[in-house]
């Protein structure tokens, strides 16, 4: 089997130690080069290179920004029936994506699983979302943000970039102090359009646009439902996060296995916002109340502002912009869980 291990040495948790331990341990049953990503983007090319030099599995250590890289790299033309599989080993602060496929959140123990699963030939397909904006294209793996969410992972990653440690109370700091000044109570209205996933036909083997032509068409078969919001949350899993070992569920019902799901807010209001939260963290049963909009299940979304929206994916800052389409991707990644 040949492999390709993708390290980010500045990701929170990753060390050269650990690193050797990994490259070690694959040793025995993966023909193995390691590559050092040197700056953002880098990941995308080193996932495209994967599927043009033909090796069997791709895994990072890293964080989940390295994961959404790498997958943008491995799809860069599409979802493919006989390309790399992708394998992770956490080595960020929140790890989602990993701990979501099962693999603990310790870099150590996910090593041991990860054998354990190559070793048994164990491999599942799961489903991506795509989001179009302002003229690019880019794969999800577990999260989309439109508004408050996204403003908020901004902000975190000023403070980061000026020396701020990565954790989860830095982002809950800086939400806390985001609904307090007020942030977004007088964003613009959203126009969300969304359509049900049931059961359509998977886009693997297929081009991007023609893949995005299909869910689409399948999408609009199905009906379309409108309503205007003020910040939406999009999983295409569970959980949206963790707060330290603690999975914060927005989207109780969403699973790799189903169409992607939303958390929407009609106004943002400081009570709004503290009671959304309390029953996020509260029962597992999810947000309810007439300020709040939720889906399941659906095949495409699209959201369209007054003017542009900051927006994050997979808990990384995009940019801002007015106007997203999304589609869910069923069966387009081959990981190995």
């Amino acid at each position: 089997m040949r492999g390709l291990l993708v390290v980010n040495p500045v990701a929170t948790t990753t060390t050269e130690r650990v690193r050797d331990v990994l490259a070690t341990a694959l040793a025995a049953d993966v023909t193995m080069e390691t590559v050092l990503t040197k700056g953002p983007g880098h990941g995308v090319e080193l996932g495209a290179r994967a599927v043009e030099l033909g090796v069997d599995v791709v895994i990072t250590l890293g964080g989940d920004g390295t994961v959404n890289e790498i997958t943008n790299g491995l799809l860069q033309n599409g979802p493919l029936q006989d390309g790399p599989a992708l394998a992770v080993v956490p080595g960020g602060s929140t790890n989602v994506f990993a701990r979501a496929l099962g693999y603990s959140a310790s870099p150590v123990e996910a090593t041991g699983e990860l054998l354990a699963a190559l070793r048994e030939g164990r491999s599942s397909r799961i489903s991506l979302g795509r989001a179009e904006y302002g003229g690019e294209g880019r794969w999800f793996t577990f999260c989309f943000g439109i508004g408050l969410d996204a403003r908020v992972v901004a902000r975190a990653e000023e403070r980061r970039r000026k020396g701020r440690r990565n954790s989860a109370g830095l982002f809950l700091r800086t939400a806390a102090g985001q609904v307090t000044r007020g942030a977004d109570r007088g964003a613009p209205s959203i126009a969300l359009e969304t359509t049900d996933a049931h059961s359509f036909p998977t886009g693997v083997g297929l081009p991007i646009e023609e893949a995005d032509a299909r869910v689409a068409a399948a999408g609009e078969a199905a009906g379309s439902v409108e309503e205007h919001i003020a910040l939406g949350i999009v999983c295409n899993t569970r959980p949206w996060t963790y707060l330290n070992s603690r999975p914060v569920l927005a989207c109780p019902e969403a699973s790799f296995d189903t169409g992607l799901d939303l958390l929407a807010l009609r106004r943002v209001r400081l009570s709004s916002v503290l009671r959304t939260a309390s029953q996020i963290l509260a029962d597992g049963r999810g947000p309810r109340g007439r300020n709040v909009v939720r889906r399941h299940d659906a095949a495409t979304m699209r959201f369209l502002a007054d003017h542009p929206l900051p927006l994050q994916m997979d808990g990384e800052y995009l940019g801002e912009y007015a106007d997203v389409a999304l589609t869910h991707h069923p069966q387009a990644l081959r990981v190995i869980a």
